[in-house]
């Protein structure tokens, strides 16, 4: 069997982050919203580390999670109307960025690499969070999950991201914390990195996705890059 590359074959293009998980810890502003919920039916909140690995799956994750109601339930439209109102009154008080993300971001930006954000969240939320995080004007896209006609794991939106930045699909490379944004990284084309240090959900570990590469930190990922 072949050795497992340790490193990019070429620069890329660019590099796109998933949001939640990935790039920014948005799990406290999350779980707020549900926390929320449960004491005004009388239950007591439940722990950030409970909650946190349902952060990537977004209403759908949490609102089964902390109330047990799953998005087949003819209760959860609005449930989840509930939790997206909570959410947008105050979607950026505890988020922030990953330890060592700031550095990675003007790493690339010294060395002329574009970096983006696609992730699931409706893009309006992308963009208020980004803005408050000072990063709106340095990505050079942003997509949501209602930018294209598909979320992922569909390639869509990787797709639109590489025509916004103007940059040939293959040649990027995708970051992302969940399952689905290996699969979609990969049905784009783009060379893909598994994360291990965001939400990750609760089921199959990052290690087993089938990623190209896999980082523990941000950091991490300028060690891929090739050397000069």
């Amino acid at each position: 069997m072949p050795a497992r590359p340790t490193r990019f074959a070429a620069t890329p293009h660019a590099v796109f982050f998933d949001l939640d998980g990935t790039l920014a810890d948005t799990a406290a502003d999350l779980a707020g919203p549900v926390n929320a919920m449960r004491a005004e039916r009388g239950l007591e909140p439940l722990s950030l580390p409970t909650l946190r690995p349902y952060a990537s799956m977004g209403a759908r994750g949490l609102i089964g999670r902390g109330l047990g109601v799953d998005r087949d339930s003819h209760d959860f439209p609005v449930l989840r109307d509930e939790f997206l109102a909570r959410y947008e009154s105050a979607i950026c008080v505890h988020t922030c960025l990953f330890p060592g993300m700031s550095e990675v971001l003007a790493h690339f930006e010294r060395a002329g690499v574009p970096w983006g954000v696609v992730s699931n969240k409706y893009e309006r939320y992308v963009r208020r969070i980004l803005a408050q995080l000072g990063l709106l004007e340095r990505s050079v896209c942003v997509i949501g999950g209602d930018s294209a006609a598909f979320a992922k794991p569909h390639p869509a939106p990787l797709l639109l991201g590489a025509e916004q930045a103007g940059v040939q699909v293959t040649a990027c490379v995708y970051v992302g914390d969940d399952l689905r944004d290996i699969e979609a990284g990969q049905a784009a084309g783009m060379t893909t990195v598994a994360v291990t240090y965001g939400f990750s959900g609760d089921q199959q570990p990052p290690a087993q996705w089938g990623a190209d590469f896999l980082i523990d930190a941000p950091h991490e990922l300028l060690a891929l890059l090739p050397e000069s």
